[in-house]
């Protein structure tokens, strides 16, 4: 004769909350990808308005192996806060292109600040901090879905 399940027995799968759990981390580190991209891009656009208006904010420098037009590379810029502000808000709504195309726009970031350094070096050190916490969370939400 059996009977239901008694007081000490798990009613529950073992996989089947690893499983949900597994959800819940993924679903706040697509949250988190999707806020951090976007505080960078609010961040990559005020850089990229800065610039072009031509504020005294960015020191020019001549001792850099590389020069850049503090002009034409806040247009870079704003481009980029602009694509990336798009890209998070299709990750906030779980899009399907969301998680890639933020892994993208991510490493642009850290490439066009890491170029932008000898000008602001403190604020593109943030914004590539930010992206690459980005990548990591996209990454750990892919790897979730894939397995």
């Amino acid at each position: 004769m059996t009977m239901g399940p008694g007081p000490l027995e798990n009613r529950y799968d073992r996989s089947d909350v690893e499983a949900a759990t597994k959800d819940s981390v993924a679903d706040v580190t697509g949250v988190l990808a999707g806020c951090l991209l976007l505080v960078s891009a609010v961040g990559n656009f005020m850089q990229g308005l800065s610039a072009i208006a031509g504020d005294d904010l960015y020191v020019s420098t001549e001792e850099y192996l590389f020069k850049l037009d503090t002009t034409a590379w806040g247009w870079v810029h704003l481009v980029i806060g602009v694509l990336a502000g798009a890209v998070a808000i299709g990750i906030l709504l779980q899009a399907a292109w969301g998680q890639v195309t933020g892994l993208i726009v991510a490493g642009l970031m850290i490439l066009t600040n890491f170029a932008f350094l000898p000008h602001y070096p403190f604020w593109s050190l943030t914004i590539i901090a930010f992206s690459v916490l980005v990548m990591w969370a996209l990454c750990t939400q892919l790897r979730r879905d894939d397995g």
